[in-house]
């Protein structure tokens, strides 16, 4: 199955997403999410049998793996995968599934590194839906990027986030919207972050929107 959709980009400057699902045979579910110039393939892998290592007595293991296109996965990949991981943790309903495994595995299907963490959480969410893993809501991702003179720009391309100040990565919930999870580099205020949110939050209903298109068809 797979759709693809032209948000509204007067609304919130979000542009073209792609997706497929159920396209891998081995995963228990897989996904592929095109953002922009960037696409993410995505495998869940569980519940499965965990390393005595690594068992929680009284819920599942989750873990991120992140296979770069080209080379070693280094230390921004570990970043983005503890940050995947985490809201992984905050959506699934891990309790049902003690003493198991959830492994999510993402691979990169363009080398842009325009809009990766959005696009490894939005596929990550994607793939749990297709593998039909408990979740207390679903999560989507969105990026803000600051421009040098003030400007919050929403889905940021490559150059755009070259040439900006700061970059924001925020998780949200389908459910209250949420923060889950956030990331960010650069020097901003905190009506800047706070607008940042504000503007993630109205631009992941679109994203969500997106979901249950992506779902009916």
């Amino acid at each position: 199955m797979s759709i693809m959709m032209e948000l509204d980009r007067g609304c919130s400057n979000l542009r073209e997403y792609g997706n497929e699902q159920s396209l891998l045979s081995k995963p228990d579910g897989s996904s592929t999410f095109v953002q922009g110039d960037t696409s993410i393939l995505a495998g869940v892998y569980g519940p499965a049998e965990v390393k005595v290592s690594k068992e929680i007595y009284d819920r599942a293991t989750v873990e991120v793996l992140i296979q770069p296109k080209m080379g070693l996965p280094g230390v921004r990949e570990r970043a983005r995968e503890q940050c995947a991981r985490e809201t992984c943790e905050a959506a699934l309903l891990l309790t049902l599934h003690p003493r198991s495994s959830v492994t999510v595995i993402l691979q990169f299907g363009s080398l842009s590194n325009c809009q990766l963490p959005s696009c490894c959480l939005n596929a990550t969410c994607m793939a749990l839906m297709d593998a039909g893993l408990p979740m207390s809501h679903l999560f989507c991702s969105v990026t803000c990027a600051i421009s040098k003179d003030g400007q919050i720009i929403t889905d940021p391309t490559a150059l755009q986030e070259k040439e900006s100040r700061a970059l924001l990565t925020f998780a949200i919930d389908s459910v209250e919207h949420n923060v889950l999870m956030s990331s960010t580099k650069g020097s901003f205020s905190l009506q800047e972050l706070q607008r940042c949110i504000a503007i993630s939050q109205r631009a992941s209903e679109q994203i969500f929107q997106f979901y249950r298109e992506s779902v009916k068809r």
